[in-house]
């Protein structure tokens, strides 16, 4: 198969965990930039990337880029690019655009130079005035960048934090992606206890599940490349097929989580149900002054919440001091909280050895990580 260009889209901080997942699934020719990862790979590529990628929110094929600072430059610029090779006779074809630093600025006009050069395309291929785009869904977008045009392609359609397990939230929750990847720059693996005592809507206890039994997160979802006639049935078959084989629902887990809100926990339970996770993760309605932590070498991972989220400040800060608490009892837990506090080592007690910023939607958050010994050798897993 030939080789594409696609590209993995994330949070601002997350680039370097989106990478590290590419080179993971094997794709290693790539390039990071803010907000995303362009990599190289063939159609399945896009089929593994959508199952498996758990800290980005889509995957898009790169169909083109060049300057444009006219509506001309533009429109012959994009006219000029194969959407005829990807999108059938009926597709529908959307246009979508954004425009930063750059002349042109008027973002409807852009995608609707964009949507008219589409269509003069397809009229060369397809020979005919009009199309019904009553087919498969293929969503282009321009992004305008300092006048360079970058064009794109959706395979994902609904963002990639959209795993399907949450049909329930509690305010303010936190996103699969973001929760994924809290997850994955801690030290935690699956035989190491984890526990959150913010867990809300079960957010992070879910995914670290996932990703201890190495469940793809996109495995329960459907894309809109799905039915794709350039990717085909079987490359998704293949794809599916192979993340299947690759579940250890084997592995022992211990992973719990508690929240003082009894109707966050209803919502938690109901996403790990939905998840089909049931008894493999504890959930307690419990302050966070009440919990036990049993086990060594485990991690708390949370995500606390603050004034810019929810509650009061003077409760925040007595929550975080009780965190603190509550890992300075246990020496050989490590503890990573994501949180705005720039008091955070003051209420927990201690400085982070590390700190590493990521957005929580908006607000501007730090992972704050409290690191305990790592386990034994003995206690790892054999490989």
């Amino acid at each position: 198969m030939p080789k594409l260009q696609l590209i993995a889209t994330c949070p601002m901080g997350l680039e370097a965990v989106v990478a590290r997942e590419l080179k993971l699934l094997g794709y290693e020719d790539q390039m990071t930039e803010n907000g995303r990862v362009t990599f190289t790979g063939d159609e399945l590529a896009i089929c593994r990337t959508n199952l498996w990628l758990r800290t980005a929110d889509r995957v898009l094929i790169k169909m083109g880029e060049f300057k444009a600072t006219t509506f001309d430059e533009l429109f012959e610029g994009t006219k000029a690019l194969p959407w005829d090779q990807w999108i059938p006779e009926d597709g529908e074809f959307p246009a979508q655009g954004r425009s930063h630093k750059s002349q042109l600025s008027s973002v409807p006009a852009c995608q609707g130079i964009v949507k008219k050069a589409m269509v003069e395309k397809m009229k060369e291929r397809y020979h005919r005035e009009w199309f019904p785009e009553d087919g498969g869904r293929y969503v282009a977008e321009v992004s305008l960048l300092n006048d360079i045009a970058t064009l794109t392609l959706d395979t994902t359609g609904p963002s990639l934090h959209k795993r399907g397990y949450r049909k329930l939230v509690t305010e303010a929750p936190l996103k699969e992606t973001l929760a994924s990847a809290m997850i994955l720059l801690s030290r935690w693996t699956p035989d190491r206890p984890l526990y959150d005592p913010f867990c809300g809507s079960g957010t992070i206890p879910v995914e670290a599940a996932m990703i201890g039994w190495n469940l793809a997160p996109g495995l329960r979802r459907s894309f809109p490349s799905e039915t794709w006639p350039v990717i085909g049935a079987q490359l998704w078959e293949d794809a599916r097929n192979e993340a299947i084989d690759s579940v250890r629902d084997d592995i022992p887990l211990q992973i719990s989580g508690s929240d003082i809100d009894p109707d966050a926990i209803a919502v938690a339970e109901a996403s790990v149900k939905a998840a089909g996770l049931t008894g493999e993760i504890q959930l307690a309605t419990l302050p966070v002054a009440k919990v036990r932590l049993t086990g060594d070498y485990g991690c708390v991972i949370t995500n606390p919440p603050y004034g810019e989220r929810i509650g009061d400040p003077e409760e925040v800060q007595r929550a975080l001091r009780q965190l603190g608490a509550l890992t300075a009892g246990n020496p050989s837990w490590s503890s990573f909280v994501l949180s705005p506090s720039k008091q955070m080592d003051h209420y927990f007690g201690r400085p982070a050895g590390k700190k590493r910023k990521l957005f929580n939607g908006r607000i501007e958050c730090a992972l704050h990580q409290y690191l305990g010994p790592l386990p034994p050798r003995s206690r790892k897993e054999e490989p």
